[in-house]
């Protein structure tokens, strides 16, 4: 119990892959007055994090990964940032603990849905009396909120592809398989993949160009969190890429869960959806998208 209460009060450490979301995490915890440590994962974090105390990580170097927490005296870890790929079976350094753990932990990494993954990395970091917390416990100002985030809002057309939109991504989660989805009219055209939210719109770039996707009709991109997800990692996110790619696909807005999705540069995101002429909003599970009218 002391250990655990100990190390709680420890260093903050920041796991990072790629994206800017470990850096608004590492800004954002040093405006706090943390002095986090950041644990930057080989060949896959692309900040340059030469202004913080920092190693690089193999993914899937469970050792390694202990020797720095220990170095550092971390009592809690936020795990931000896009990772391209799972480690092969080879690439796994384990503890003593997760010796014992071995064919569980090796089953979920290889094979399983990146919910039960997350959930299995957390087990092990927590496992020695350390916390995992979400991004959003440092930078909560990230966190989407409820309704129009920008100059423009929905129109009818739009919330009946939210509506659409908000059952599919919900179908998808619980498949653990995605966050994300498309309806243009009505129809889902894309679920989010492996490939990612930036890919699945380029998809329907692609259809449009093709004509295999009508020109009368925009559509509006959905993220939801996964109903089963631990929140503490994976949240679903967007950027001002998004909006970007969003109206090269012919979109008219993007929705995101209000309270459980992160915005990264809300300034950037807003700029980009005014501009683009696009809407951007936060939207409530379970409730009514007509509370938008």
């Amino acid at each position: 119990m002391a250990e655990s209460a100990q190390r709680d009060k420890g260093r903050l450490a920041i796991i990072a892959g790629s994206g800017f979301l470990p850096s608004y995490v590492a800004a954002a915890a040093r405006n706090a007055g943390e002095d986090p440590v950041i644990i930057a994962l080989r060949n896959e974090a692309d900040r340059d994090w030469s202004d913080y105390d920092h190693a690089l990580l193999g993914i899937g170097n469970f050792a390694g990964l202990e020797a720095i927490l220990d170095k550092y005296g971390v009592g809690r870890i936020v795990m931000s940032g896009s990772v391209a790929r799972r480690p092969e079976w080879r690439e796994i350094r384990p503890t003593w603990r997760t010796l014992a753990k071995m064919p569980g932990v090796v089953r979920a990494l290889l094979s399983s849905g990146d919910d039960k993954v997350l959930k299995t990395v957390i087990g092990l970091l927590e496992s020695k009396g350390r916390r995992v917390i979400g991004a959003h416990e440092i930078a909560p100002d990230l966190l989407a909120t409820t309704g129009p985030i920008g100059a423009r809002s929905p129109g009818e057309d739009d919330l009946h592809d939210i509506a659409r939109a908000m059952e599919a991504a919900d179908a998808l989660g619980r498949l653990d398989v995605g966050q994300g989805a498309i309806s243009i009219g009505g129809r889902i055209v894309a679920l989010e993949g492996v490939e990612g939210t930036d890919q699945m719109i380029e998809r329907v770039a692609t259809l449009r160009a093709e004509g295999r996707i009508s020109n009368r009709r925009r559509g509006v991109l959905v993220k939801l969190c996964k109903p089963q997800q631990d929140v503490r990692a994976d949240l679903p996110s967007i950027g001002a890429s998004t909006i970007v790619n969003a109206k090269k696909a012919g979109l008219a807005g993007v929705a995101v869960e209000a309270g459980r999705a992160l915005i990264l540069d809300r300034k950037a995101v807003i700029e980009a959806a005014d501009t683009a002429g696009l809407f951007v909003c936060g939207i409530d599970r379970g409730l009514s998208t007509k509370g938008f009218m």
